[in-house]
């Protein structure tokens, strides 16, 4: 009987803990306390606050593609690309119907990003720059490398105190912290399906 208990009690609290947690899930996907690529020309570009609540509209690193806005006090908004390739994998960056930023296997960036006030902005920068170019480094969670605007200029994402870090996946409910109530939110996100 106290099985069943249990199984109700976890049940509730899974449920919960998923309703008070489920706005922050569509989230940026972009670390709150590293979020930001410098431009000489620009200024600082924050990469997670886009949106109202703050986060909702900002970047999302997808498994081949980036999708979301970045934001520049000085040049407005950079879109990285609507998450809906035509394809469903990669944006072809052919007319400006399906662009966006792409992300290899490898984690090299390619493809380009959209401000209306500085035009595109060139993620396709491993031909020029080796090993300097702009990349997707999974093992240390965030961007390195430079992407190339006309306009505005290279953009650093390489700086070794201020760049752009990702969230830590196993943080489901984005508290900072790897625990238990993580493995609550999950079951409870898997348990109520899309």
């Amino acid at each position: 009987m106290s099985q069943l208990k249990f199984a109700k009690t976890l049940t509730v609290a899974s449920l919960l803990t998923f309703s008070l947690t489920s706005a922050t899930l569509a989230q940026s996907t972009i670390s709150p306390a590293q979020k930001f690529s410098w431009s000489e020309n620009v200024g600082w570009m924050n990469w997670g606050d886009a949106g109202t609540p703050a986060g909702s509209s900002g970047v999302i690193v997808n498994n081949t593609f980036l999708s979301g806005f970045v934001w520049s006090e000085n040049i407005g908004w950079i879109n990285m690309g609507d998450g809906t390739p035509a394809d469903g994998m990669a944006y072809a960056n052919v007319t400006g119907l399906d662009f966006g930023v792409n992300v290899l296997a490898d984690g090299t960036l390619t493809g380009m990003a959209w401000s209306e006030n500085t035009g595109w902005i060139n993620f396709n920068t491993a031909a020029a720059l080796g090993a300097q170019k702009a990349r997707l480094d999974r093992t240390s969670g965030r961007f390195r490398g430079y992407a190339w605007g006309e306009n505005i200029g290279w953009v650093n994402m390489d700086n070794a105190d201020k760049f752009v870090g990702i969230r830590c996946p196993a943080d489901f409910n984005q508290d900072g912290v790897v625990d238990f109530f993580d493995y609550l939110d999950f079951v409870a996100a898997f348990s109520s399906g899309c």
